[in-house]
């Protein structure tokens, strides 16, 4: 059993067993979490500081007390501290320092006192139970939700920790007890967590006898802690087999784990047995078998169409319709047919696509010869080669290269949109192997990672098995790795053996569908239905239960029908059938049909549009899914990243401090250095700052800076022309990229890199120096730092970073211009640049042999790889000397600022969510216009949970009141740093969080993550019913891009994966003001009235059937003939809602972007809304009635002249038409723009009807199709009763509708009224003088301000 009580065989351990007693220490942090979901090595919940040295300092008393001693993880001398009467400690620190660098001073051997920063003196005194309180103090340390992110400074409080047997033996301390029955409750906490097996404890066995040196610190524990195998390292030779027999094993999974795999390297039959996927992938929707299940579902998950097969369904059933029993399927089956046919289409090009895929060649090791086989044929475990230029078909394990020790180049446009070049580098020990005979002699296997999304991340060994190589095993990292979709350059050739393939390559992991996302307009359209649904079946119930009355009544009048007796109940059930078939148009068939037409054309609007085209990128806007162009139409908040979204993301390297020196590349006068009172103040130019490091007494700080920043990275040089200085550099990230060039300034050119090393001219000398390590940059880090073997022989660390990391960092004795740095940031940040600082330290070979080695165990590890190597880069990452820092400006967009205005002007509220320091974030919010000077400006940087809360609630009280207070209610700002927002997001502060911010006007988010992104998104998606909009550039805002309702990606610096992810893309930041305020409206005020229009010529038609339903005495009868009926949805209506969903425009574009407040109608819902909704319905109702009731009056006496009548179908023809007539005058009195289709659309609709029944009346009849129309055409045409109501109703049914047209224009009048009349008549824009006035305003509020402020 481990200390924590788990199972040694479920756990792996990394041990630094120094000592047999229990004095025994880990050389990493202990994994203990309460929380089984967390990985043991990431990030934990926060502990208080006080804690933490609370802890340590009871440690320190007891190990003195006992006189033990620990054996160092580095060797350093031992200083006397007279003035505290400590010594330096075996790892390099003050005994007397706590994490912080703070004295713990104890003032008596039962109570002691920690100055731990930020939280001030602390004191704590015996309790006659020592052992439980201290127990419940390290429990509380894991419960505690806040975060201390502490620089390394010496072993943490877990590596500290004694480790015990299970039994707690009478001679321990309480501290000891107390540990030991800690970790028994937190290992039962864990047991039932399924990834235990996973988790390495970084806790030694306290009870082995076996001693482990630094240099040999076992990475693994197999066979419940029995034999120990050492990973081997760059640098050790092969052994026997017999001596190596150990090392052979795999490092991991050796007990059966499921969570790796293992790959026998050109084994096909070894690898069989595993079942791995076969490399031939599919990103079709459908196939053979899938298409029919998968697209009924699809299209009956709709109502509408359920509702309509229904129908369709009971008319088939004999003696109910009283329509063909053809005329709802086969529209239906149109309507499927042809979205059958347009899925089956875009599905046919992905399998084409595919199947060119899948067939591509590629060049597989057979033997020792290479034979071409396609891509879908490689399996796991092949050595396929790949030449220049070609694709990687598999993800892929580098072997060896036509470069230089195993080095390649590839692009990885395809996986996440960035076109930089990325180096890979294949082991030592198989970059020799250059040959297909050399290959064939590879014996061996890979034990891998599982299949994961991770692009940047690859955990796994190679474990030799004998032949050139050995029996040994190599840790395998990102570096080697070669992932499909990734594009080979500059490289002729490479051999590498395939891992992942098919469905499990990292590619198609990441290759996940687009979240579902529905409009709102869609939610309340589909809601209605169901309510028209229930009107349909409350219609026709009504019409059985008349039915039933009457016959009832009327049976002995109603002989001839022949009505059988006793079947009352069964009668009645099959009238409701009836009539729900005779009114079921009252939900148009065709309307789901003419949304999707209508939003594509609308789509391609956009798409079309030049005034959103970048000719710099010759990029054009992309809708990307025309299904959510509505809600472009109601952005109630934007939610957008800043760096390459607000600013351009190309960087220029500008000004930097060095040694509390300030140098900039352009100086104004009254800037320029000189002497006021012996100091220097102001700044020095580049020229300038040349001469400096040619004599000066900071030469020697300015080289080693500028020395930093051409060999601190890795950036690729790509040389363009035949002078040095015509290099391209190909970075991971623009800033880097940037930093590099600075360096060229001063004559510092990085310009080769090797595999181990890179070259730098310095002021014309190449100087080569030797890569030992890089210690890469990440989000949690923060900052990344390089080992360098430099050409004096001597090894430095270089490291750059944010601010807040490296000052942590610092040697504090050699720190004399930290605080002048500090300023020189501050003020950098206050024009809006982007800062680093830049340190370095010298390094002992000692030192870095012992740091190498635990480094080298690190990367061997399979599990939290990344985690492992960040922890022991802590370790050497520390008594830094600061150098000075950088200021890059990164550039607003063009229009930036004015489309933040205009949005502001629109009621879009915006949010700005960076990963920027706050003073950078402020700053660019000034210069954006996001924050106007006037703002009060509500700052939260709060280190608690509770502290959080209070501020939260403190300023939402002060606001609510509106007194006593110096915020302006009228202007707010929230600026909230990323930790206190990791507070405010939770449940107890979330709603809190929320209403202070949606009461700011402008909102940013500082220092915040990916992930803290979405969950702000989120947060408000769940909290208040408004639409959302993200907006970003680069991969970290996908997660919020997708979690929006509305996601727009920007094609920029970062890559196009955020454009890919996102529903709509654009070039530049400031074309969202008319894909918003122009397009946007213009589809939810079109789609608006397309659907209420569709509904309403439905229901004006349908409710005539109902009416005559009283007249026949419920008898089912209909008073249409059946086509006409399918023919009014599908021919003589259907264009108008085109025409209006299309083309309409309540305003131009110039008014629309002129007068921004127009977009406020669509966020609240003005023109499609539940009340507009019913508004269109009851319309139709009151239409029907007149046409009905009105027409039938008129036709009441339909004799003839020679006496005949004209009979049902006559009437059925005449109301028909006026029905038609009525809803094609509505068409045209709600259009506001005529254009040639409108023309071609709502006149051209009669014309058809004219046109269309003296055909249909001849030639139906003839084919049998229909004969009701048999011989009308003379009692129609000829009939002066029939243009008397053809022309007389519908003008009768529109004085209503036009009145209130009048009335609400006139006396109820809607803004966008004004400005179509300002439109119309082209009336001067008044604004000029009221942008006069608001200034004046601005100006006397900011004086106001200023004197409120000063008292």
């Amino acid at each position: 059993m481990s200390a924590y009580g788990g199972d040694d065989e479920a756990e792996e351990h990394l041990v630094h067993s120094a000592n047999t007693d229990s004095t025994q220490h880990s050389y990493l942090n202990s994994p203990v979490v309460d929380d089984d979901s967390v990985s043991v090595h990431q990030a934990q919940p926060r502990r208080p500081a006080h804690q933490l040295s609370l802890r340590r300092a009871a440690e320190r008393n007891e190990a003195r007390a006992a006189g033990l001693h620990t054996e160092p993880l580095y060797e350093y001398e031992y200083e006397d501290h007279n003035q505290n009467d400590y010594a330096t400690n075996a790892y390099g620190y003050d005994e007397g320092l706590n994490d912080y660098g703070y004295n713990d001073n104890y003032r008596d051997q039962g109570s002691f006192t920690s100055l731990s920063k930020p939280y001030g003196r602390r004191e704590y005194a015996d309790d006659t139970d020592e052992q439980y309180r201290i127990m419940e103090k390290l429990d509380d340390s894991h419960r505690d939700r806040e975060y201390v992110s502490r620089p390394s400074r010496g072993p943490s409080m877990y590596q500290r920790m004694r480790l015990m047997d299970e039994g707690d033996d009478e001679g321990d301390t309480p501290l000891q007890r107390a540990s030991s029955l800690l970790r028994r409750q937190l290992s039962k906490r864990r047991s039932g967590a399924p990834d235990g097996a996973m988790r390495r404890s970084l806790l030694g066995n306290g009870g082995s006898s076996e001693s482990y040196g630094e240099g040999n610190i076992p990475l693994q524990e197999l066979n419940g802690g029995g034999d120990r195998h050492m990973a081997s390292v760059p640098g050790d030779t092969g052994g026997s087999e017999p001596e190596l027999a150990a090392q052979a094993a795999p490092a991991f999974g050796a007990d059966g784990s499921s969570s790796f795999r293992t790959v026998h390297i050109g084994n096909r039959e070894s690898n069989a047995q595993y079942k791995y996927k076969h490399n031939k992938v599919s990103t079709a929707k459908y196939n053979f078998l899938t298409f029919l299940p998968k697209f009924l579902f699809e299209q009956f998950s709709k109502y509408a169409n359920v509702f309509f097969l229904f129908t369709g369904c009971i008319q088939q059933i004999s003696g109910v319709s009283p329509t063909s029993r053809w005329t709802t399927i086969v529209p239906l089956a149109v309507v499927l047919a042809a979205t059958a046919a347009k899925e089956l289409a875009e599905d046919i090009k992905r399998h084409k696509s595919d199947s060119e895929m899948n067939k591509s060649t590629a060049r597989v090791l057979v033997g020792s010869v290479f034979e071409q086989r396609a891509w879908r044929d490689v399996v796991v475990g092949d050595i396929v080669r790949v030449e220049n230029r070609e694709a990687i078909p598999a993800d892929l394990v580098l072997l060896s290269s036509s470069e230089p020790e195993g080095m390649c180049y590839i692009e990885t446009s395809n996986l996440d949109g960035e076109t930089n070049l990325k180096v890979k580098q294949g082991l030592p020990e198989t970059a020799g192997m250059l040959t297909p005979a050399d290959l064939a002699t590879l014996q061996g296997h890979l034990k891998t990672e599982l299949p994961n999304d991770s692009l940047y991340t690859f955990e796994g060994t190679m474990v030799s098995e004998g032949g050139k190589i050995g029996y040994r095993e190599m840790a395998l990292d990102p570096t080697q790795v070669l992932l499909r979709g990734a594009i080979l350059r500059n490289t002729d050739w490479i051999y590498a053996v395939a891992v992942f393939t098919g469905h499990e390559t990292k590619l198609m992991r990441n290759a996940s569908a687009a979240p579902i996302k529905r409009t709102s307009v869609e939610k309340t359209t589909n809601r209605q239905i169901i309510f028209l649904f229930a009107i349909l079946l409350l219609l026709a119930v009504l019409s059985a239960l008349g039915s039933q009355i009457l016959t009832s009544r009327n049976r002995d009048q109603l002989s001839y029908l022949m009505l059988p007796e006793g079947e009352g109940a069964k009668t009645f059930v099959k009238n409701i059938l009836t009539f729900i078939i005779l009114y079921n148009n009252l939900i148009p068939i065709s309307l789901i049909v003419t949304m999707e037409v209508v939003k594509f054309q609308q789509a391609q609007l956009i798409n079309a549009d030049m005034d959103m085209y970048d000719e710099t990128s010759d990029t054009a806007a992309l809708a990307r899914t025309s299904s959510l162009v509505e809600e472009l139409g109601q952005v109630e908040y934007i939610f957008s990243d800043k760096t390459g979204t607000l600013t351009c993301n190309i960087m220029e390297f500008r000004q930097c401090s060095i040694d509390g020196a300030m140098y900039s590349d352009v100086v104004e006068a009254s800037k320029r250095a000189r002497v006021v009172d012996g100091a220097v103040v102001g700044q020095y130019d580049f020229t300038q700052l040349r001469e400096h490091m040619r004599g000066s007494e900071r030469a020697a700080q300015l080289c080693e800076f500028f020395q930093l920043l051409a060999t601190c990275h890795t950036v690729i040089p790509e040389q363009r022309g035949s002078e040095l200085q015509d290099i391209e550099y190909q970075a991971a990230s623009p800033d880097e990229g940037a930093l590099v060039k600075g360096a060229t300034l001063v004559d510092y050119i990085f310009h080769t890199r090797r595999p181990r090393s890179i070259t730098v001219s310095v002021m014309g000398v190449d100087k080569e120096f030797e890569v030992l390590n890089i210690n890469e940059f990440n989000s949690t880090r923060k900052r990344m730092s390089a080992v360098l073997r430099c050409p004096d022989g001597t090894i430095k660390l270089y490291c750059k970073g944010a601010d807040t990391v490296i000052i942590e960092r610092l040697d504090e004795t050699r720190g004399a211009s930290v605080q002048v740095t500090l300023r020189h940031l501050e003020e950098y940040a206050t024009e809006g640049l982007r800062t680093l600082c830049l340190a370095m330290r010298d390094i002992s070979e000692e030192e870095y042999r012992t740091w190498s080695a635990m480094h080298a165990k690190a990367s061997t590890t399979l599990t939290n790889r990344q985690q492992e190597l960040d922890r022991v880069a802590e370790l050497i990452e520390r008594d830094l000397v600061l150098l000075g820092a950088t200021a890059i400006e990164d550039k607003l967009q063009d229009g930036v600022p004015q489309t933040i205005y205009t949005l502001a002007q629109a009621g879009i509220k915006i949010w700005v969510l960076t990963g920027d320091r706050q003073e950078t974030a402020i700053n660019i919010g000034y210069s954006c216009k996001l924050i106007q000077e006037d703002f009060s400006l509500i700052i939260c940087n709060e280190s608690t949970h509770w502290e959080t809360k209070e501020f939260l609630q403190k300023k939402l009280d002060a606001i609510r009141e509106g007194r006593g207070s110096n915020i302006d209610l009228e202007s707010l700002a929230l600026i909230i740093d990323g930790r206190s927002l990791d507070f405010a997001l939770e449940k107890d502060v979330e709603v809190l969080f929320l209403e202070l911010a949606t009461l700011c006007r402008a909102v940013i988010c500082c220092r915040v993550s990916p992930l803290q992104k979405a969950l702000v998104v989120k947060l408000v998606k769940r909290r208040r019913k408004a639409i959302l909009l993200a907006i970003g550039d680069g991969a970290n805002d996908v997660s919020m891009i997708q979690a929006a309702h509305v996601g727009v990606g920007i094609s920029g610096q970062e890559g196009l994966q955020a454009a890919r992810s996102a529903d709509f893309a654009i070039a530049q930041f400031r074309y969202l003001r008319k894909l918003l305020l122009v397009h946007g409206a213009w589809s939810y005020h079109r789609l608006s009235k397309m659907i209420l229009f569709s509904f309403y010529k439905n229901i004006t038609l349908y409710i005539t059937q109902f009416w005559f339903a009283i007249f026949n005495v419920f008898s089912g009868q209909t008073v249409y003939e059946s086509w006409s009926i399918t023919f009014y949805t599908v021919f003589f209506t259907v264009m108008p809602p085109f025409a209006i969903g299309v083309f309409d425009q309540f305003l131009n574009a110039r008014s629309l972007d002129r007068y921004p407040e127009m977009y406020k109608m669509g966020q609240k819902g003005v023109f499609f809304n539940v009340r507009s909704f019913w508004g269109w319905a009851v319309n139709a109702f009151y239409h029907s009635l007149i046409l009905f009731f009105l027409g039938t009056a008129l036709l009441f006496d339909d004799a003839e002249s020679d006496g005949m009548v004209g009979g049902q179908w006559v009437y059925g023809v005449i109301i028909y038409t006026a029905v038609l007539t009525t809803v094609l005058l509505k068409a045209a009195l709600i259009t506001n723009m005529w254009t040639k289709w409108t023309v071609l659309a709502i006149p051209g609709s009669l014309i058809l009807w004219f046109a269309f029944l003296p055909i249909y009346s001849i030639v139906a009849p003839k084919f049998r199709t229909s004969t009701e129309y048999e011989g009308i055409l003379g009692h129609i045409y000829a009939n002066p009763r029939f243009w008397l109501i053809s022309a007389l109703l519908p003008v009768l049914c529109m004085v209503r509708d036009y009145g209130y047209k009048f009335l609400k224009r006139m006396y109820f009048t809607k803004p966008y009224h004004i400005v179509q009349e300002i439109q119309k008549f082209n009336i001067p824009d008044y604004r000029p003088r009221m942008e006069r006035f608001k200034k004046a305003v601005h100006k006397a509020r900011l004086l106001q301000r200023l004197r409120r402020t000063r008292g």
